[in-house]
């Protein structure tokens, strides 16, 4: 899966290879690629159509002849030839040309997922050519992208809300204390909100027009001022096209089961947290980051459930993927240690 990420980069890289999004980090060049994690194909002959932007157009709205489809699902590959496909094509937009420099890659994964998966994202990096192939924890990742001191002999905590995973886990003396990884994010919310349009409003809606009305008017705590917009989607009665008005509270209650998930998967590793670490957090308080983050009020609601100052990092959706970029740095400053120890 990774013979053309390899072959094409002369650089150290880190990826994220998220469910909503593959984003790149080349080392000396910063992020260089962030694209939707859509393909779209001929159904019968597996024919590229379209990838990233441009098949995230196209989600909801093929004939029979093409499917969209996200390769990712939860934070892991789905669909190995998609996903394959996806990657090749995002390569070649950065690199026009090939080097015969084999690189060192650093993958963000879930803390959920098994060895088994684990295993299998690393020997296809090595049997395609890196010389040297690192898998790091998301929440790990997510922290040191966010300027979490995670080296400190202190608790600090990241919430990092992505596509198809929510990462949380307590962090001290370079580890991961505690660690908890829950299916529930970005796209449980939007599927929330398809559900809550189908009972409510008798209306059904695409995941797009869900996720651009979750962007819009969502949000997790009571606004100052309520904002309401038009929805369009198809009548479940007649059949016909129809339009809708929804206020950020309709939304705001339709998002609240997934949301109530997340917090108590917060809460369970709080629970589970050492006394000396969870009394670091009181002042420390917790790091959100990942594109779920972004939810109006979300900071506020999970301050108010935990009575722990909540924070956004600077920029939360690129948290995982220069943690990926950070982690090659410290690779090399480790080395470089070595080598004058040995001098």
């Amino acid at each position: 899966m990774f013979n053309y990420i390899l072959g094409l980069f002369s650089n150290d890289m880190g990826i994220d290879l998220g469910t909503a999004s593959v984003l790149v980090f080349i080392k000396g060049q910063d992020i260089v690629l962030r694209e939707p994690s859509v393909v779209a194909m001929e159904r019968d002959t597996k024919h590229v159509l379209a990838i990233g932007k441009e098949a995230k157009k196209m989600l909801g709205k093929t004939p029979m002849n093409i499917i969209a489809v996200r390769p990712l699902r939860n934070g892991v590959i789905a669909d190995f030839e998609a996903t394959e496909k996806m990657i090749r094509y995002f390569i070649k937009k950065v690199h026009k040309k090939r080097t015969l420099l084999h690189p060192r890659v650093v993958i963000g994964v879930p803390s959920g997922i098994t060895e088994v998966e684990r295993r299998a994202v690393r020997e296809s990096a090595e049997q395609a050519g890196a010389r040297e192939v690192y898998l790091i924890d998301e929440p790990m990742a997510a922290a040191i992208g966010a300027g979490v001191p995670i080296q400190e002999a202190q608790g600090s905590m990241i919430v990092d809300i992505g596509g198809g995973t929510t990462e949380v886990a307590v962090i001290s003396l370079g580890g991961m204390v505690v660690a908890k990884s829950l299916e529930v994010a970005g796209d449980k919310m939007d599927e929330a909100l398809v559900q809550y349009f189908r009972r409510k409003s008798n209306l059904t809606i695409g995941e797009n027009t869900a996720e651009d009305v979750k962007i819009k008017i969502g949000s997790a705590f009571p606004l100052e001022k309520e904002i309401s917009i038009d929805v369009k989607g198809r009548n479940l009665l007649t059949g016909l096209p129809k339009t809708v008005s929804i206020n950020s509270e309709d939304v705001r209650t339709a998002l609240s089961d997934p949301i109530r998930k997340i917090i108590d998967v917060i809460r369970g590793v709080l629970e589970e947290t050492p006394a000396e670490l969870a009394a670091d957090l009181v002042d420390r308080g917790i790091i959100l980051s990942g594109g779920g983050s972004l939810i109006k009020g979300l900071p506020e609601l999970l301050s108010q459930e935990t009575e722990l100052p909540v924070k956004r990092a600077d920029d939360p959706l690129t948290c995982v993927v220069r943690g990926t970029g950070a982690y090659l740095e410290e690779l090399d400053n480790i080395r470089n240690s070595k080598k004058k120890n040995i001098d």
